[in-house]
C-alpha cells in the first residue's frame, strides 16, 4: 500500500495548546511551553512517522506549530503573523485548535477568518475537553460545526493525550499519497543551537512576570559541541535597564536560577554535560527593529553561520 505524507499546520489563538499538542504528537519536547501568550515566535516543524496496525510504514505527518494569532502591533508581532500566514499557505491540511473551555470570541473569529480564506481542508480540534462535563461537549461540537464546513470535529486533550490516536488516523488517510519527506530518525527541522536558545528563553518566561517576558529574546553566541561536553554562551536581550536588573536579580540570583534550570534540561535533552554562560544585554526597542527581529530567526542565523565559516 502507498504511504501518505504531508504538511499539517496547527493554527489557533494564543494559549490554545498548540505547542503542547505538537509535543504530544511527536512524543518528545521540541517546542517550549508556558502559560504566557506569544511563547512560540517562529514556526516549528515536528515530524511523526506513522505505522499501520500491522507495523508497516503508513506515512509521515509533518506538523507545523505556529505562533498564536494576535494583533501585529510591533515588528516582532508582524514577523510572527508572517510565520502564521506562511504556515497556512504551505500545507496540505490545517488543524484549527480551540480551547473548548472558553466561549467563542473575537480572537477565535479572527483565527477562523484566516482559515476560511485559505480555502484549505480543515479539521477542528476542541482541546482541553478533559476539563468539561461530558454533557456539555456535544452542544459545543454542534455550535462549532455550524461555523464552517470542517472535514472533522474531534475532541481532544493535548495535555492528557486523549483523542490523539483518532486524530493521527484521520490525518494519515487525509494526506496525499507520497513517500516521507524526512529521514525516519528526524523529529524536527530545528538545529540544536536554536533549540538550546528556546529552552533558555522558556526559563526566562517561567521565572519572570509582567512585561519582562515579552521584552526578552535569547541568542546563542557560542555553541561548541565536544564529545563529552557542550559549551553554550547565550545573551538574553531586554529593552530597558530596569528589565536587566530584574533578569539578573539581587546578587545575580535570578540569572543563576534561570541558568541552572536551563542547564539541567539541556543536559537531559542532549545527554551530555553542559557548560552554560548567560549574559544580559540591553537593546532598546528591539521589538521594533526589523534587522534584530530577523536575526532571531534560526534560518537567518544558520545562513550567517554558514557564511562566516566560508570566510574562515
Amino acid at each position: 500500500m502507498p504511504q501518505h505524507s504531508g504538511f499539517v499546520s496547527i493554527i489557533g489563538r494564543p494559549n490554545a495548546g498548540k505547542s503542547t499538542l505538537l509535543n504530544a504528537l511527536v512524543g518528545e519536547k521540541i517546542a517550549i511551553v508556558t502559560e504566557k501568550p506569544q511563547t512560540t515566535r517562529m514556526n516549528i516543524q515536528g515530524i511523526l512517522n506513522v505505522k499501520s496496525k500491522r507495523g508497516r510504514p503508513a506515512g509521515q505527518i509533518v506538523f507545523i506549530d505556529t505562533p498564536g494569532v494576535h494583533k501585529p502591533d510591533s515588528r516582532l508581532n508582524r514577523k510572527m503573523m508572517q510565520e502564521i500566514h506562511s504556515a497556512i499557505e504551505s500545507r496540505d491540511l490545517i488543524l484549527l485548535l480551540v480551547d473548548a473551555t472558553e466561549k467563542f470570541g473575537a480572537s477565535d473569529e479572527q483565527v477562523l477568518d484566516l482559515v476560511k480564506r485559505s480555502g484549505a481542508p480543515v479539521i477542528l480540534l476542541l482541546n482541553k475537553v478533559d476539563r468539561l462535563h461530558k454533557e456539555k461537549l456535544l452542544p459545543i461540537m454542534e455550535s462549532y460545526s455550524k461555523l464552517h464546513a470542517f472535514q472533522e470535529v474531534i475532541p481532544i486533550s493535548a495535555m492528557k493525550g486523549d483523542g490523539l490516536d483518532v486524530l493521527v488516523d484521520k490525518l494519515i488517510h487525509a494526506l496525499p499519497a507520497s513517500p516521507p519527506y524526512f529521514p525516519e530518525e528526524q523529529l524536527t527541522d530545528q538545529p540544536e543551537r536554536f533549540l538550546a536558545s528556546e529552552i533558555i528563553r522558556e526559563k526566562v518566561l517561567l521565572k519572570t512576570g509582567k512585561e519582562v517576558p515579552y521584552a526578552t529574546a535569547v541568542i546563542v553566541e557560542r555553541y561548541e559541541d565536544l564529545p563529552k561536553l557542550l559549551r553554550i554562551a547565550a545573551a538574553i536581550y531586554c529593552e530597558r535597564d530596569g528589565q536587566k536588573a530584574i533578569l539578573i536579580g539581587k546578587g545575580g540570583e535570578k540569572l543563576k536560577q534561570m541558568g541552572t534550570s536551563a542547564r539541567v534540561e539541556l543536559e537531559k535533552r542532549f545527554d551530555k554535560k553542559v557548560y552554560l554562560e548567560l549574559f544580559v544585554k540591553v537593546k532598546p526597542g528591539w521589538r521594533q527593529s526589523a534587522a534584530f527581529v530577523e536575526e532571531l530567526d534560526w534560518r537567518r542565523q544558520l545562513e550567517n553561520l554558514t557564511a562566516t565559516r566560508r570566510e574562515e
